[in-house]
């Protein structure tokens, strides 16, 4: 097993079976509980807890991985991630060792900052790409990635998370709600009807729900209460290929086909400014 299964050794502890829901114990190359469910670890360092029946469709490729991997490597999405691990590193406070989970993770991109703001943290990061899980578990040295479906059971203990991130990823309420300690916070992330707006307009893109917040605090009822607030705005510039990249990433990519995406793209400026707005949200747990 290469080096990075040392982080799987850090984390095994806060792991059960998707099976059985039984405790994992770390082997030589794969995860295994006492009913004899056993689950692989990659030479990459990450375990797949995905179960064969699970439907991986909407996963990212590894096109749309390495892209992301770019785009986000260029620095356009640091503001929020700035601002993002500094919320975070504030609400951990002095908690000895706290785990941040990622549910969404992608590259591990955003739980990298926030650990390397809050060194005595280690990290989980979830994802139902197994191309994206390779490149979180080399994103930080103290990130164990999972691959795993956000819409089932998540394979964790109950209670275990100081902090969730949801950062552009589906949101399952009631698994955010049982693997979250009761005084953890969950932060998300989500575009204003602001974000690409003149992209928006040129390209003939999705535009953003001008209840999308709202929407998200519905999803969240019952489980969580809305405890702050804040948008943020900021204008870059880009080059048409991150332009053309940064559409890849959303809904839009399904919704116009490539070719005709690609005619309005070549009629743009190069390079050429793009709005951006983010909404981070931070909830606090209901109690039962």
């Amino acid at each position: 097993m290469v080096d990075d299964g040392r982080v799987l050794a850090d984390v095994v502890e806060y792991l059960v079976c998707p099976v059985c829901g039984e405790s994992l114990a770390l082997e030589t190359s794969a995860l295994r509980c006492p009913a004899g469910h056993a689950f692989d670890i990659a030479r990459q360092g990450y375990a797949n807890l995905l179960l064969g029946n699970a439907r991986p469709g909407t996963a990212d490729t590894p096109e749309m991985v390495r892209a992301r991997d770019a785009f986000l490597g260029a620095g356009h999405f640091a503001p929020v991630s700035d601002l993002l691990s500094e919320r975070l590193s504030e609400g951990l406070g002095e908690e000895r060792e706290p785990v941040v989970l990622d549910a969404g993770a992608g590259t591990g991109y955003y739980l990298r900052d926030v650990l390397d703001r809050s060194p005595d943290a280690v990290g989980l990061a979830l994802d139902i790409s197994k191309h994206a899980a390779r490149r979180a578990a080399r994103a930080h040295p103290r990130i164990g990635a999972i691959v795993t479906d956000l819409w089932r059971p998540l394979p964790l203990r109950s209670d275990v998370a100081d902090a969730i991130l949801n950062v552009f990823a589906p949101r399952n309420a009631s698994e955010f709600h049982r693997v979250l300690k009761p005084e953890g916070t969950l932060y998300t992330v989500t575009p204003s009807e602001r974000h690409l707006q003149s992209l928006v307009s040129t390209l003939g893109l999705l535009s953003v729900d001008e209840q999308k917040t709202e929407r998200t605090e519905a999803a969240l009822v019952g489980h969580f209460t809305l405890e702050t607030c804040r948008v943020l705005d900021v204008d870059v510039t880009m080059s048409r290929s991150e332009a053309a990249t940064l559409v890849g990433m959303g809904p839009s990519a399904h919704h116009i086909p490539a070719e005709e995406l690609g005619k309005r793209l070549a009629e743009l400026p190069d390079p050429l400014p793009v709005p951006l707005s983010f909404v981070l949200s931070a909830y606090r747990r209901l109690q039962p």
